[in-house]
């Protein structure tokens, strides 16, 4: 079996999540930024007559901020039915990954931050890191996130 992933970067990295969750990936586009948000959220945006919350995967990851580029994206995600704008560095491609390329994070690398983390796939030229999306936008954060939409 094998698993379609829309392959994104932060930074020098390279991440993947299920196709299945990805609605669309956009231009940056402008954000409308809100009071008392959470740190990780930027704002709000319109996206064709709908205001979709729009979170920074650097800012939820720790890195550090980067201003946009021709190359930023925002990649629509649906989560439980709420939707969501993710935005990241750039998006290279979609991916068919085998199972059998997937492994386990290393017990050495685990970390809280790694819980948004399902494993690391094998290939030929190099790792990508695949984000379990649900840990990335954990129960506390869709309640935030339903507030934002709402």
């Amino acid at each position: 079996m094998e698993q379609q992933m829309v392959v994104f970067t932060l930074g020098n990295e390279h991440y993947g999540i299920s196709i299945a969750a990805v609605e669309s990936i956009i231009k940056m586009q402008a954000i409308t930024q809100l009071p008392q948000s959470p740190y990780y959220v930027r704002g709000v945006t319109n996206l064709r007559g709908t205001v979709l919350p729009v979170i920074d995967l650097r800012t939820r990851f720790g890195l550090e901020p980067k201003e946009n580029s021709r190359e930023t994206r925002i990649i629509i995600v649906t989560k439980d039915l709420i939707k969501v704008g993710v935005v990241v560095d750039g998006v290279s491609e979609v991916l068919r990954v085998p199972d059998e390329s997937i492994e386990p994070l290393p017990p050495m690398a685990s970390t809280v931050n790694s819980a948004f983390l399902k494993g690391i796939a094998r290939m030929e030229d190099r790792l990508v890191i695949l984000l379990d999306l649900g840990k990335v936008l954990e129960h506390d954060d869709q309640k935030v996130l339903n507030t934002v939409s709402a």
